[in-house]
């Protein structure tokens, strides 16, 4: 076989190593080495690559450490994406020439413009190439502790001169540097089909619309890599971090927990090359959300403080709201009823000082209105009484706030479609706490009726949960029974992810 037929490193190194990541996807892959090798070719042809001409010989070099060259590592990218059903990215399979992702899971990445353009490239074109439906398993890990934290932590550093070419603002281009320059009128269309996206997001769930949004993000990756005017460059960098975290959120939202995390990671990056501290506040909370979801409060509280720490003197008075009401849900799910008070007392009070910023507000924290304001806290208070052991003292706090953050959101006529059904879940759990199953029983049937009008199976996993708890404690009472054989009907589980 020709150095061409897989492509490698030149010679053998001492320091090479066997790749342990690639080993890892392929035994989990069940293929032979010459079933990926004829799956490598088949690809690379399809691609025009008709160099390509791999063996099992060659299989059995890259598992012992040896570096394809291109197009090699995009298309075992490819392969094992569809394979798993979630995205593997190059990263993932220990497949770079250097070495600038220490962590197993993606996270630590280089904080430099190219290399986050390249990233967010590779990331959002494995992401739209899958060709199944992507489901939550074992296939991909999380971050999660020191490995999650220290490279987030970053965040903070200030940022190196980036070498992205780029024209000056008053510089007349020639034509051929011209061709990627962007207009004023473009660039507002990018923020607005943005803003669209995360209204879609608000009304219908992540389910409907997450690919477009992960097409029009590697767009506008695209865009990056042209040369363009150092204002348009940060905005698209700012365009671009706000579809990465709305991407991320939809993952989130569907149950794609790893790839909502990459996603996250990548969004704050992108925020840092806009310069946006507040935007990148906005990515960490997103991601402190997550933590808090998948109970790891403790890791959350340190996203949030390095949030409220990087955006300290520039975030609006409606950001940082958000950021203690977030703080306020870390104490609480660590059992810190004290601390999670003061929480909730900070983000009401400075909640109250939003009307006298003089500023607007970016549109992706709009969403943090007083009905927001209201479901966090009573989310704390709430999971505070589930903390200590169904406390009726805590779900008594939470009662009128929920109740409250219902009936704002069923005021807006379905804009915030999953919010109301989030919450009404949320009123259903508080009434258990209460020992009330009937009322439970009532908000929890309002609750399915909205979960069927959004995609997320965030709420649909919260119904069932709530469900559960329903049946474990009054199984036996009628409307119980009802509402179990009513959510069997309406709302069966599948594994749905999109």
């Amino acid at each position: 076989m020709s150095g061409n037929g897989g492509g490698g490193t030149s010679a053998a190194s001492p320091e090479k190593r066997p790749n342990e990541r690639l080993a890892s996807w392929f035994v989990r892959s069940g293929w032979s080495k010459g079933e990926l090798a004829r799956q490598v070719n088949r690809r690379a042809r399809q691609l025009g690559a008709n160099h390509i001409s791999t063996d099992t010989s060659r299989v059995r070099r890259w598992l012992d450490g040896e570096n394809p060259r291109e197009p090699i590592p995009r298309i075992l990218s490819e392969l094992f994406s569809e394979r798993f059903g979630v995205v593997v990215s190059v990263e993932d399979l220990g497949l770079r020439t250097t070495r600038p992702v220490p962590s197993a899971t993606g996270v630590d990445l280089p904080w430099t413009g190219p290399q986050t353009v390249a990233l967010l490239s590779e990331f959002s074109r494995s992401d739209l190439m899958l060709a199944r439906r992507g489901f939550l398993g074992s296939s991909l890990a999380l971050s999660a502790g020191p490995s999650l934290i220290e490279p987030m932590q970053r965040w903070l550093v200030p940022n190196q001169p980036a070498p992205l070419p780029r024209t000056e603002p008053d510089q007349a281009p020639s034509a051929a540097r011209a061709r990627g320059r962007l207009s004023k009128p473009e660039l507002d269309l990018l923020e607005t089909t943005t803003v669209m996206f995360r209204q879609w997001d608000a009304q219908c769930g992540g389910g409907l619309r997450r690919k477009a949004v992960v097409g029009q993000l590697h767009e506008v990756t695209d865009l990056l890599q042209e040369p363009q005017p150092e204002t348009a460059s940060r905005r698209l960098f700012k365009v671009a971090a706000e579809l990465a975290e709305l991407a991320g959120w939809m993952s989130y939202d569907v149950g794609l927990q790893p790839t909502a995390q990459k996603y996250f990671v990548l969004a704050l990056h992108a925020a840092k090359e806009a310069g946006d501290r507040p935007l990148g506040s906005y990515v960490l909370s997103s991601m402190s959300r997550q933590m808090i979801h998948l109970g790891r409060p403790e890791d959350a509280l340190e996203l949030i403080h390095l949030a409220q720490y990087g955006s300290r003197d520039c975030a609006s008075p409606r950001t940082q709201s958000m950021l203690y009401a977030m703080e306020a849900r870390a104490y609480a799910n660590m059992g810190q009823p004290g601390r999670c008070k003061r929480a909730v007392r900070m983000a009401e009070d400075t909640f109250a000082e939003a009307g006298e910023w003089d500023e607007p507000d970016p549109d992706w924290i709009r969403f943090f209105s007083e009905a927001e304001l209201h479901a966090e806290n009573s989310h704390s208070y709430r999971d505070l009484a589930y903390v200590a052991g169904r406390s009726p003292t805590y779900a008594s706090l939470a009662e009128p706030l929920m109740r409250r953050a219902v009936e704002l959101f069923g005021q807006e006529g379905g804009e915030h479609q999953r919010s109301y059904a989030l919450n009404l879940i949320g009123m259903a759990t508080v009434h258990l706490l209460q020992r009330e199953p009937e009322q439970s029983a009532m908000l929890a049937t309002e609750a399915i009726k909205a979960a069927k009008k959004v995609r997320s199976e965030r709420v649909n996993t919260r119904i069932r949960k709530t469900v559960d708890t329903a049946v474990r404690d009054f199984g036996d009472l009628a409307d119980v029974v009802e509402l179990t054989e009513r959510l069997a009907i309406e709302l069966p589980e599948t594994a749905e992810a999109v």
